[in-house]
């Protein structure tokens, strides 16, 4: 499966202190997302999905053979418009 990330989720795992496990588990999240079952969440009123890296977010979509990674950050800002 192919990952795309948006320019902000590009942004933000430059920022990130825990870059290589975030790295790692959307590798993970697009081979083998029955994994990471209890991770993931749709999002209430909003089709992008959620995967819980531990107080970090990846807001995700999957789109044909694509996973789109629209965001990354931390729980506290993620969900803030």
């Amino acid at each position: 499966m192919e990952i795309v990330y948006s320019k902000a989720a590009r942004q933000a795992l430059l920022r990130s202190n825990k870059r290589k496990l975030l790295l790692e588990k959307i590798e993970q999240l697009a081979n083998q997302p029955e994994s990471l079952a209890n991770n993931i969440t749709q999002l209430q009123g909003r089709e992008e999905w959620r995967l819980r890296v531990q107080d970090w977010r990846v807001i995700f979509l999957r789109q044909g053979d694509s996973l789109l990674i629209r965001d990354i950050a931390p729980r506290a800002s993620i969900y803030e418009d």
